[in-house]
């Protein structure tokens, strides 16, 4: 049940979207992998246009990647970054000229060095908002044998809403721990965790997730066909 208690966000949003029949649960599967959308220095670092401090979601994922490596789950990491020339950007340079800062082999599209990404933990170089658009990350989550994705990263109304729509459209059952995902503002960074958690993801909090992973390992099932289910056990401030 969805209940509204963001200011932000208003009780009404929470009936009307209830009311809707919105905002279900998804059972996970015992395969996942650690997706990191965008969190490069372009928008970590406020020295650049784009940027802004993330340190805390950064550190969260940072503990989340310690326990992901610790269990080997697969991690893998999104840049967008673009030629030069910026002949591959497209349209989506007229709305967000900031774009032109983030070329290949540059600071700004590098992954952000306190994650401490290792040699065998994938980039996947993407053009656009969603990590499946125009990349061959559904092709390396098939390879995988991955059957649910744990998505964090930057932003939470752009890249990360983009991802965690085309994973629900191409099958795969998504889980956002909710401090591992930021924005440059607050307000859409909670309206997208909300419409989010609503109708495409589970929303929930980083313990939540980790309890997750720890369930695979130690064998504990529950949902249908012996599938793992999130134990929600935080209230959800964010609905």
């Amino acid at each position: 049940m969805l209940v509204a208690t963001s200011k932000r966000i208003g009780k009404p949003a929470g009936e009307v979207y209830t009311r809707a029949g919105l905002g279900g649960d998804l059972t996970l599967g015992k395969q996942p992998a650690v997706l990191v959308v965008d969190l490069i220095c372009g928008f970590t670092d406020p020295k650049y246009r784009l940027g802004t401090d993330l340190t805390a979601v950064v550190e969260a994922t940072q503990r989340l990647l310690g326990v992901a490596r610790a269990e080997t789950v697969p991690i893998l990491f999104t840049t967008v970054a673009y030629e030069r020339s910026l002949g591959d950007c497209g349209i989506w340079l007229q709305k967000m000229p900031a774009l032109a800062e983030l070329q290949l082999s540059t600071g700004a599209a590098e992954i952000d060095e306190r994650l401490c990404r290792r040699e065998n933990e994938t980039v996947v170089v993407k053009k656009g908002a969603s990590a499946l658009f125009g990349t061959n990350l559904l092709g390396i989550l098939n390879s995988r044998h991955v059957d649910t994705v744990v998505l964090c990263g930057a932003t939470t109304s752009g890249c990360v809403r983009a991802t965690a729509v085309d994973l629900c459209q191409n099958g795969y059952p998504a889980v956002v721990p909710v401090e591992c995902v930021g924005d440059r503002a607050d307000a859409p960074h909670e309206a997208n965790l909300f419409d989010m958690q609503a109708k495409y993801v589970d929303v929930v909090s980083l313990n939540d997730v980790i309890a997750y992973i720890d369930s695979i390992r130690n064998g504990v099932g529950g949902g249908e066909d012996g599938a793992v289910v999130v134990p929600d056990t935080s209230p959800k401030a964010w609905l």
